[in-house]
């Protein structure tokens, strides 16, 4: 098949998503081209079946804001028929089902047939979709999507209550290649690389997120501080965003900077994850939670918040632990429990791995995907 994939191409989990699943049809022999404002960050540009597509926006003065949205429904028009797409796939709501349906519209008049499917991811449902300004239009685009997938139960449910959706939703869970996230079998090797943040006889813990306030990365800092003035344990801190500075400035308030490690955005976090005993994710609102299962695969449990689709990943106690939001002083004296107690942490360690390994690899999750796309085509 010939597939279009539009996403954000910056740090954030639709554009990860959208980005793995291409790389995933790509190696599945299948063509993608990707359409969007810049490469999405995972993409090296070499890879085989892979192609990219910018989407130049036009600075007339006259353009107070300029109209992205119109410039990537001309742009998918003319990729769709350059190229002989068979679908669209577009990720997060707004704008791209709505571009999307004006590319379909294009085409439609000329004879052709372009089907779109439209995946939503969380906040373009929970958070800007919601949103007066855009309600009407994010309700109507995916009632007019020829196909519409939601990453988890929690959102489908979420989408269909508040914005009255009638038409099917099929639920297509988020997915890691377990070949790529996975634990480090040489033990020296993993020592080595964890020495660069952490002594042999400290714990290790990570935070992966954009930094935005939902992900609540100071109760991240709280919870590392608590943890850390009990056992001998260091935290790296990946990603980067708008609270940083104010986690940064918490951490030296709370002198533990010398302990709190802040490595910015890292493309390969396929090499971090692995070296962690344990991932703090308390964020305020969560549709799935995919770093949690990055760090899962990688045999790295997670403490994570009962919240949206979370619980559709971690059972509690089995392969993490989930808490109330906010609740940080729990949070910390169990993340101390887990880790002094070395038979229930490496007994955490295998769950999650196992978790990952049997219902979130890409191998059981992207052929979802391609049943759905060719159901699709089948139809139209």
């Amino acid at each position: 098949m010939r597939i279009g994939i539009t996403c954000y191409p910056t740090y954030g989990g639709s554009g990860v998503v959208a980005t793995e699943l291409g790389i995933e049809l790509a190696a599945l022999g299948h063509e993608v081209h990707f359409i969007s404002y810049s490469q999405p960050f995972r993409l090296t540009g070499r890879e085989t079946g892979i192609f990219y597509h910018e989407v130049p926006v036009s600075n007339y003065p006259l353009f107070e804001f300029p109209p992205y949205d119109l410039a990537l429904a001309s742009r998918m028009a003319e990729v769709a028929e350059y190229y002989l797409l068979d679908l669209l796939h577009v990720h997060y709501a707004i704008p791209h089902s709505v571009s999307a349906l004006l590319a379909r519209q294009m085409l439609a008049e000329r004879g052709k047939r372009l089907p779109f499917v439209t995946t939503l991811h969380g906040t373009d449902i929970t958070l800007v979709g919601m949103d007066r300004s855009y309600l009407p239009i994010t309700r109507y685009s995916i009632q007019q999507s020829d196909g519409v997938t939601s990453i988890s139960s929690y959102l489908k449910e979420v989408t269909q209550t508040n914005f009255g959706i009638t038409r099917p939703i099929e639920v297509v869970h988020n997915f890691v290649n377990c070949d790529v996230y996975q634990p480090i079998a040489d033990l020296e090797a993993r020592s080595k690389a964890r020495r660069r943040y952490a002594a042999d006889d400290e714990f290790l813990l990570v935070h992966l997120s954009n930094f935005r306030p939902v992900k609540r990365v100071t109760d991240v800092i709280q919870t590392f501080a608590q943890i850390a003035d009990q056992i001998p344990a260091q935290l790296i801190l990946i990603g980067d965003g708008p609270d940083r500075s104010t986690a940064e400035w918490l951490a030296h308030t709370l002198e533990i900077q010398d302990r709190v490690h802040f490595l910015g955005k890292q493309d390969r976090v396929n090499e971090l994850l692995p070296l962690a005993d344990l991932m703090l994710m308390p964020s305020e609102m969560e549709s799935f939670g995919l770093a949690a299962l990055e760090a899962m695969a990688c045999q790295t449990p997670a403490i994570a918040t009962r919240v949206g689709g979370v619980p559709e990943l971690i059972t509690d106690g089995v392969d993490g632990l989930i808490f109330a939001v906010r609740d940080v002083d729990a949070m910390a004296q169990a993340a101390i429990a887990l880790l002094t107690d070395t038979e229930r942490h490496q007994a955490m360690r295998k769950a999650a791995r196992k978790t990952a390994q049997d219902r979130f690899c890409s191998t059981r999750i992207v052929p979802r995907y391609v049943e759905f796309y060719e159901s699709l085509v089948a139809r139209t």
